[in-house]
């Protein structure tokens, strides 16, 4: 397989609720990832992570991929894709083959994969990741790396994501109407995991929590692995539709109040605090107290986080998790959200950030660039490893336009050089 090299551009597409990101990422010599072009726009088309409307989620992605494309000064060919939605499903699953030449070989891996991946879903699913947890070799247990090792029987220990037919092949749909090429679909707190989260911290045991515009994503870790993903469909949606109806203000005004003045607590807010909120129709704007806002605000967050304390018992991970709660994404940055889920919790909390890029840093260490960013440093290792987790291998996701023009031929015969 052929390492990553210098100039190859990886593209990280998140299709949120709320917003569409298109990032740009090159590949340095030093296998570090520059972010180089950035695209956002809001997103018209989705609800809670799911297109409801081809046109106006092909407009969106159009709008952010040709921002990204003009900062990146590149043409965008194929990009990495982030799935979410209550559509998502997960189990963990195991796989037994016996080791052909008594030695674990990169064909037995694979097929110790496929016997783990081999469940009975409903017809409606299909299988998005199997993500190796642990290997036992003639009952040798918490193999890491099994490749190479001698024995006779070979188990895997997996996590299984599904997620509905219609609901990828929508996604794709409209990331195809754009001209663009899926290299891979990935789940999107796997993706956000890749950013925010440190080896230490899910090595100890750690729940990360992912709270979009239309859905909260939750993932487990534990021993270094992917344990439990689950997703609760009430987010920052769902807050600003409090807003708007406690408020009596129209939706839009109802999102820039909760951006700019809302707080998940209502103890943190100053009482002599106050905001201008505008009153629908011709009628005059009104003075609000912050403190009010806030009393409007928390309950919606203290619900949220009881569902998802809910979800942790269920998965039976609760009591795994010393390194506690990291939450991300757009809906996580609201001031009093850590101090209040600590509080629910009773564990350590902290905001993750997006890290392991460099190049516009600034700008995308941010939580509602988690998923992006993830998408780049998952693209990366895939390219490195060249081994993809689901769906096809991977490709570049970008070619200069005398290679486009090359004859299938050629081009089929430089990339078998470059990748065997």
């Amino acid at each position: 397989m052929a390492n990553v090299q210098s100039g190859k551009m990886i593209v990280g597409l998140d299709i949120g609720t709320s917003k569409v990101v298109a990032l740009v990422g090159e590949v340095g010599e030093d296998g570090a990832i520059e972010i180089v072009g950035i695209g956002t726009h809001p997103s018209r088309g989705l609800k809670k992570g799911v297109v409801v409307n081809i046109e106006s989620t092909v407009q969106s992605i159009q709008r952010a991929i040709e921002e990204a494309q003009l900062m990146a000064g590149c043409r965008i060919h194929s990009a990495f894709v982030g799935v979410a939605g209550n559509h998502i499903r997960s189990l963990n699953s195991h796989g037994i083959v016996a080791i052909r030449d008594r030695e674990v070989s990169s064909a037995d891996l694979e097929r110790v994969l496929d016997a783990a991946q081999a469940v009975a879903i409903p017809a409606d699913q299909r299988v998005l990741h199997t993500l190796p947890q642990d290997y036992v070799i003639d009952n040798q247990e918490g193999v890491r790396e099994p490749l190479g090792m001698s024995g006779v029987r070979l188990e895997a220990k997996v996590h299984v994501v599904t997620c509905a037919v219609n609901a990828a092949q929508n996604i794709e749909k409209c990331v195809r109407r754009c001209g663009l090429e899926i290299d891979d679909i990935i789940l999107e707190q796997l993706a956000s995991a890749y950013s925010v989260l440190t080896d230490d911290e899910k090595e100890l045991g750690v729940c990360l929590v992912d709270i979009g515009g239309g859905t909260t994503d939750i993932a487990i870790f534990t021993e270094g692995a992917i344990r439990h993903t689950a997703v609760i469909p009430i987010a920052g949606d769902q807050v600003t539709n409090d807003i708007a109806m406690a408020l009596r203000t129209p939706t839009q005004y109802a999102e820039e109040i909760k951006i700019r003045y809302a707080c998940a607590l209502a103890k943190l807010a100053g009482a002599g605090e106050t905001i201008k909120v505008p009153s629908v129709g011709d009628r005059p704007p009104r003075e609000l107290s912050r403190q009010a806002l806030a009393e409007v605000v928390e309950p919606r967050y203290d619900e949220l986080f009881t569902l998802i304390q809910a979800e942790l018992r269920r998965s039976g991970y609760e009591d795994l998790i010393p390194a506690g709660i990291v939450l991300t994404g757009g809906t996580s940055k609201m001031e009093g959200a850590v101090e209040l889920a600590e509080e629910i919790f009773h564990m350590p909390v902290r905001l993750g950030v997006p890290h392991g890029v460099k190049g516009l840093g600034d700008v995308v260490r941010n939580p509602i660039y988690s998923t992006g960013v993830g998408l780049l440093l998952y693209g990366l290792q895939k390219q490195t490893d060249g081994i993809s987790l689901s769906g096809p291998s991977i490709r570049d996701s970008y070619r200069s336009d005398d290679e486009a023009k090359a004859p299938l031929f050629e081009r089929l015969q430089a990339w078998v050089k470059g990748n065997f």
